[in-house]
């Protein structure tokens, strides 16, 4: 018989916390079934105490799953791991507890623990994942700061994956203007991958911190970047592909995200651009939706930009324009309804500033989006 968990007010006592370490630590088992296993038995401890011809009992529970399980090392490592917890700061999210990110609480496969260092909050709906390519073109790194920046009034999470290129540009930008952000490892806390990223790493804890599935002295292996990035797809309402070559773990983030009904968005750039295939690809097959304004995000995702938080920015922060804002209205003003490229070309400012400045001026009530990617002016 089933026992029903209990979501949202589930309390993880130390006793559950070492029972549900060492029912991660089972070769073979994956979150899936463990999550299979809970729902029959109702906790982890009960689980471990339970006899194996009972277990075997349960569907798509076999031999193969439940091999390692009464294995005693299980539960000495959980305790060392418990130990190491305590003395390096890291606090261990049970996927019942309020605390878990929502979103991924939703997905099948994800983790039944996560762990954190920093100052993680998951209070707000509003939680996006960038990614892209290591190789970050002169575009791609303007784009995405820019894109930041026009969405900071929101106050959205920035999710990514804190290596190189793109990843690292999103998280100094999030940082930049003032919103948490939250890089997922794929690795254990005893080491950090890129190694040259070090010196970001106490900044990065102030404005949010470190995500991990992986047990303190989990070593980094290229594999652990598929669980890795399955966490950046499912903890998100919104996936956004910031260049991408034709294969790489950006569009296997997409994939992912995807696969979970999760919204995606792509940037494109030149059709000559090696660096932008993928994110065409995304776009030619449907997947994704074209990101050419920050508006854009809002819009698809039902964002209510007019929500009191805003207006009180724009009767402080927003209450004059700059000389970029002003040079884009006056241009509005004067020529009528435009479009993103007709603007840039006008104003002689880059596309990804643009698109940045427009979405701002639509915040201040300045400017009005239109069907068909068009601008005027209020």
């Amino acid at each position: 018989m089933k026992t029903p968990l209990q979501h949202f007010s589930y309390m993880l006592s130390e006793t559950e916390l070492l029972y549900a370490l060492a029912l991660q630590r089972v070769p073979n088992l994956g979150d899936t079934s463990a999550k299979k296993l809970l729902r029959h038995l109702g906790s982890s401890e009960a689980i471990f105490k339970t006899q194996k011809g009972q277990l075997l009992k349960i569907d798509g529970i076999g031999p193969y799953r439940l091999k390692g399980l009464y294995d005693p090392k299980i539960l000495l490592a959980a305790e060392r791991e418990i130990g190491y917890m305590q003395q390096h700061g890291i606090t261990a999210t049970y996927f019942l507890d309020a605390h878990y990110p929502e979103n991924l609480r939703h997905c099948v496969d994800g983790p039944i623990l996560l762990f954190s260092k920093g100052t993680v909050q998951w209070n707000t709906q509003r939680i996006l994942s960038i990614v892209g390519t290591r190789r970050a073109t002169p575009h791609g790194k303007q784009f995405c700061e820019a894109l930041i920046e026009a969405l900071s009034p929101l106050q959205p999470i920035i999710i990514s994956g804190f290596a190189y290129g793109i990843d690292i540009i999103a998280h100094r930008a999030a940082m930049k203007y003032g919103l948490q952000t939250i890089a997922c490892l794929a690795h254990g806390f005893q080491q950090l991958y890129p190694k040259t990223h070090q010196k970001y790493v106490r900044s990065m804890c102030e404005h949010g911190g470190f995500l991990t599935e992986f047990w303190s002295d989990n070593p980094f292996e290229r594999t652990n970047f598929l669980r890795r990035n399955r966490i950046i797809a499912g903890i998100s309402e919104a996936t956004i592909v910031i260049e991408s070559a034709e294969k790489g773990g950006s569009l296997v983030t997409a994939d992912i995200a995807h696969s979970y009904g999760r919204e995606l968005f792509a940037v494109p750039g030149r059709v000559t651009d090696a660096q932008s295939a993928g994110c065409h690809q995304l776009i030619k097959s449907q997947r994704a939706h074209l990101l050419t304004t920050p508006a854009d995000i809002p819009y698809v995702l039902g964002w209510d930009v007019k929500t009191p938080a805003v207006q009180n920015m724009q009767t402080s922060i927003f209450n004059s324009l700059d000389e970029h804002e002003k040079n884009v209205w006056e241009f509005l003003h004067h020529s009528g309804k435009s479009q993103l490229d007709a603007i840039a070309f006008g104003c002689q400012m880059p596309t990804s500033k643009v698109a940045a400045l427009l979405l701002q001026l639509e915040l201040k009530g300045k400017i009005q989006p239109l069907p068909g990617k068009w601008f005027q002016a209020s």
